[in-house]
């Protein structure tokens, strides 16, 4: 495979001004394997036009390789990609990537190091255009006043709004980007993070991104698709994926998660922190089926010892993460649970405190 940094920066068909609309993309029985190992096993995925959909997964799920076939650096094995309707792969058919009116980001933004800003962000376009988009993307992506700069003298987050910029230049139909946040510390993260995704809102143009960080597919995406196995376990709203994930391994993978046994009697689940309600989509199950019910730390309210209607237990560890403390504690009927808490609290380790479930809960047949 030849060496796709160069290429990979002017994935993109030329326009002027913004006359192509964002596009909605359709994968559909998507793989892809490297000689014996499978990589992609046949996935599905509805992009909706104008959305940003996060491709959530852990290392070695495929994220990357998926990315790469909607580029058009790949062939899949099977399966078709159609990108605003036309066919981009499928028997017989591989539309070349600088055909695809799609633009990339690759993960270390692979600025030019020898052009200033307003010339990284004009490479892609031709000579005619640059004079009227340069300075569009550059008001876009707030870069003005740092037109004259290089590469160097730009902080990781200031590269990562020039990477963007040069990739909306060119008005894609479709934008890519490959773990776009993880070269940054943690405290530039959250904040380019907010900065790109207003770019991307203002440019309405659709957009997948690829990351492995539940916090930041959760808070950016209109959808959140999550890969495991070669395949999407579950594809959904960040809202609904965290409140209904399809199965409790997928509720662990995605934020803190406190699995519990429960009998479902009359619709409800009777577990050690009482009878609770299931909540709406959950399966319809029988009279006295067993169960798993998932309770997020933030559905359990910590409270002093003794305080009624609730489950004895022992505070063993206290995070403090200054908008909030994770509690882990130790209870005699359903275990080792954690316990969000907004802010600081009073609790400590070896305190004896009361734990209360509040609100509905998903669950699965045991």
């Amino acid at each position: 495979m030849t060496d796709l940094k160069a290429t990979e920066l002017t994935v993109t068909g030329p326009t002027a001004t913004r006359v192509r609309a964002a596009q909605g993309v359709t994968i559909s029985g998507l793989s892809k394997s490297f000689g014996a190992h499978p990589v992609l096993r046949g996935v599905d995925i509805e992009i909706p036009q104008g959305s940003v959909t996060a491709v959530l997964g852990s290392s070695g799920s495929g994220k990357t390789t998926l990315l790469r076939m909607l580029a058009g650096f790949e062939h899949p094995d099977s399966g078709t990609i159609t990108i605003g309707g036309e066919l981009m792969d499928g028997p017989g058919r591989h539309v070349a990537p600088q055909a695809r009116h799609v633009g990339y980001v690759p993960q270390e933004g692979c600025l030019f190091p020898h052009l200033d800003v307003a010339g990284n962000v004009g490479f892609g376009l031709p000579r005619a255009q640059r004079a009227a988009r340069v300075p569009e993307m550059l008001e876009l992506t707030g870069l003005v006043e740092l037109a004259r700069r290089y590469p160097h003298q730009l902080s990781g987050g200031q590269q990562q709004r020039v990477a963007l910029a040069r990739a909306l230049a060119p008005d894609p139909a479709l934008l890519l980007l490959d773990e776009p946040f993880s070269s940054l510390d943690a405290f530039l993260r959250t904040s380019v993070r907010l900065e790109v995704l207003r770019v991307l809102r203002d440019a309405g143009t659709t957009t997948v991104i690829v990351t492995h960080d539940q916090d930041e597919a959760l808070s950016m995406a209109d959808q959140v698709a999550v890969l495991r196995h070669g395949l999407v376990a579950h594809a959904a709203s960040p809202q609904e994926l965290y409140a209904r994930p399809a199965d409790a391994a997928l509720a662990q993978f995605v934020g803190d998660a406190n699995l519990l046994p429960g009998t479902v009697r009359g619709g409800r689940a009777e577990t050690a922190f009482g009878t609770l309600h299931l909540s709406e989509g959950s399966p319809e199950f029988a009279d006295g089926s067993d169960v798993v019910v998932l309770v997020r730390p933030e559905q359990l309210l910590l409270l002093p010892s003794g305080e009624p209607g609730g489950v004895p237990a022992v505070v063993t560890q206290c995070d403090f993460h200054g908008h909030d403390t994770l509690v882990t504690a130790e209870t005699e009927t359903a275990g080792r649970v954690t316990v969000r808490c907004a802010g600081a609290t009073g609790a400590v380790p070896g305190a004896s405190v009361t734990l209360r479930a509040v609100g509905p809960v998903t669950g699965w047949a045991a």
